[in-house]
């Protein structure tokens, strides 16, 4: 793993562990905050760790009203205990608590477990949006994010915003520079 990304992964757990630490109805826009900052960071290194932190916030975020107080216990423990073992650069321990994160995501709720895969899905797609809106091309988003394409490229038709592009050299001037660069008379 890259230092750089470690780095940014360590930020990205501690600022988690800030915000879940003393449970808070901010909570959860605090979460969506670091979820759209984490983004940043993906598009700019296009790191599968990074994405998978970004994911798991995100995942956090919308499913964080149904934990149980113990489910919300062991979550922050174990993303105290994933921060510890990557600044150790433990990174089989470090995975492992990934691993087990997601797990705690996913057992939330019996109703959770159900639509887990759609909330991964829509987490991984609002995510690749992000990256388009930051100027990476629909393959680069996809790929980066787990998708087709085609299933990013549904989404941020709908979505994504390009900003209008207007001229600001009159018509009559650019055809005459056109005819110029033709040598048409």
């Amino acid at each position: 793993m890259k230092e750089v990304v470690r780095k940014e992964i360590l930020f990205d757990l501690s600022k988690t562990i800030e915000i879940l630490k003393v449970k808070e109805v901010k909570d959860i826009q605090e979460l969506e905050k670091l979820s759209d900052h984490a983004i940043d960071d993906v598009a700019l290194h296009k790191d599968l760790d990074l994405i998978s932190i970004t994911v798991l916030i995100y995942s956090i975020y919308k499913v964080i009203d149904c934990f149980t107080d113990k489910n919300y216990h062991d979550i922050v423990a174990e993303l105290q205990s994933a921060k510890e073992n990557l600044h150790r650069s433990e990174f089989g321990k470090y995975n492992q608590n990934i691993k087990q994160l997601f797990s705690l995501v996913r057992s939330c709720d019996a109703k959770i477990k159900i639509h887990f895969q759609n909330v991964m899905d829509a987490a991984r797609i609002k995510k690749g949006t992000a990256l388009l809106e930051r100027g990476l091309s629909i393959g680069q988003a996809a790929g980066l994010m787990g998708l087709s394409n085609w299933d990013l490229q549904v989404y941020a038709g709908k979505r994504v915003s390009f900003i209008d592009y207007s001229e600001t050299i009159p018509a009559k001037n650019r055809l005459t520079n056109a005819f110029k660069i033709f040598s048409i008379s």
